[in-house]
């Protein structure tokens, strides 16, 4: 069986490579092991939004007399809410099989290795091998759940993400560690539903990769809807020898124990890298990353790598995004494009979190942008002060933006509230397009609108808010 273009894998990053390598005119196959679309469609960023939303349209069910709405005897059904996920999740594996027909692209079940020059050999679930061909080869293998030493996962107390989503029963009681998007997010799901949440973080606040005041404010957000907050903590060691899980958990003011039905663990990921022919090959691997150029090739020509397995970040739409230029690379050097693909800005990036309520940032933190030198003009604007989120009963939170104080350059923006990862991209775009204070401003943003709240924090940098 022989190709052009053979993608190991057809998660988000794979199956959008083999897409974009069939439309420049390459025969391509996708190698895949388990579900089509990976990781994102079938365990990660599309049954969890399903989850969530369930558990939204729960809080809104149980709080409708805010809106003038009666109603009694609200309950909700787990398995039936786990159930809908599923569907959802299944509809998209669907979706991405009809994709990979329409653009005549070749699906090969089973797990691949890359086996030399151009070849992959492929192991079928049944252990039968064959041998595919292709003179380029992009390894998209994703990543699976961070294992830690002191939390070794048995799938029934002690879950990752995958274990999470689909339990049987929902559990009286939780404990997450870890406050990353995976372990906020569960977090927020299962306290929604009913289930007694402590979140253990190792850092000295929760989503530590966002600005400090999204830290905080979501902090406050999660304390007041009953969850514990567990800062500067770390699991020591779990005793799962009794009926459910005993943690006990080290901090400052010394150790104690919490017990729960479930642990989960949302400590991170780590990239699927063993056993697919990179050290066979001499395809170079730094800190557990396959190692590529701006064009996502690997220190073997002919080999590209994206995704969760290669340096940038973990993200679904960063993945994809790799995928098309491993492929537009491919075609330049076989003179199927003009030019080679524009390098990605891994510094625009957005991020998002979709527990309630939502986070979406891009760019520097006010930290980051201040430890790289920048005089910095920052500009709030709090939901309180929308008409649109009063209207709509979803005041909590704010946007935050920063510019260069010297140049105007829009350094980053970071938003928690209802629906701020829908309002993300207008600062990605702003800031490919290299835009100023001066431009937001006077490009008119709907009213009444969430969105607004972005022009009303630049306007706050600036000292020209209208509305605070």
């Amino acid at each position: 069986m022989a190709y052009d273009v053979l993608v190991l894998g057809s998660g988000p990053g794979g199956y959008p490579a083999a897409i974009r390598a069939s439309q420049l005119g390459f025969k391509v196959a996708i190698i895949e092991k388990e579900s089509l679309g990976g990781v994102c469609l079938n365990w990660g960023c599309i049954p969890t939004k399903a989850l969530l939303k369930s558990a939204q349209v729960y809080e809104y069910m149980k709080h409708s007399a805010d809106y003038g709405i009666k109603s009694t005897g609200v309950e909700h059904d787990f398995e039936a809410v786990v159930k809908r996920s599923r569907g959802v999740a299944d509809k998209m594996s669907k979706g991405v099989q009809f994709l990979l027909k329409k653009n005549k692209i070749d699906v090969v079940m089973g797990y691949g290795k890359i086996a030399g020059k151009g070849k992959v050999e492929v192991t079928a679930a049944d252990g039968k091998k064959q041998m595919v061909e292709g003179k380029y080869i992009i390894i998209a293998t994703g990543a699976r759940t961070r294992q830690l030493p002191n939390l070794p996962q048995d799938g029934k107390k002690i879950i990752g993400y995958r274990e999470a989503m689909v339990l049987p029963q929902q559990p009286k009681s939780m404990i997450v560690v870890g406050s990353g998007a995976i372990g906020v997010e569960f977090a927020d799901f299962y306290n929604t539903m009913g289930t007694k949440v402590t979140v253990v973080e190792f850092m000295d606040r929760i989503v530590p990769v966002e600005d400090a005041d999204i830290s905080k404010e979501l902090e406050k957000q999660l304390k007041k809807k009953g969850v514990t907050v567990l800062t500067s903590s770390e699991v020591i060691k779990v005793d799962t020898s009794g009926a459910g899980v005993k943690a006990t958990v080290k901090s400052a003011a010394g150790e104690s124990v919490i017990e729960a039905e479930i642990l989960l663990s949302a400590v991170g990921i780590a990239p699927n890298i063993e056993n697919i022919g990179l050290e066979e090959n001499g395809i170079k691997v730094e800190k557990g990353r396959v190692v590529v150029d701006k064009g996502q090739q690997t220190s073997v020509a002919g080999i590209y790598a994206i995704g969760d397995c290669s340096p940038g970040q973990a993200l679904a739409h960063v993945a994809g995004k790799e995928g098309i230029n491993a492929a537009e690379s491919i075609g330049y050097l076989e003179k199927k494009c003009s030019h080679k693909p524009d390098a990605i800005d891994y510094n625009n990036i957005p991020g998002c979190t979709y527990c309630s309520p939502e986070i979406a940032s891009v760019g520097f933190t006010e930290k980051a942008a201040k430890d790289a030198g920048y005089e910095v003009k920052v500009g709030k604007f709090p939901f309180m002060a929308s008409g649109k989120a009063s209207a709509s009963g979803n005041t909590d939170g704010f946007v935050k933006v920063i510019f260069d104080a010297k140049y105007g350059e829009f350094l980053g923006a970071h938003m928690i509230g209802a629906g701020v990862t829908e309002m993300i991209a207008e600062v990605v775009v702003a800031r490919k397009l290299e835009t100023t204070h001066h431009e937001i401003l006077n490009a008119i943003h709907p009213h009444p609108t969430m969105s607004e709240a972005v022009k009303e924090a630049v306007a706050a940098a600036y000292g020209e808010a209208i509305d605070i």
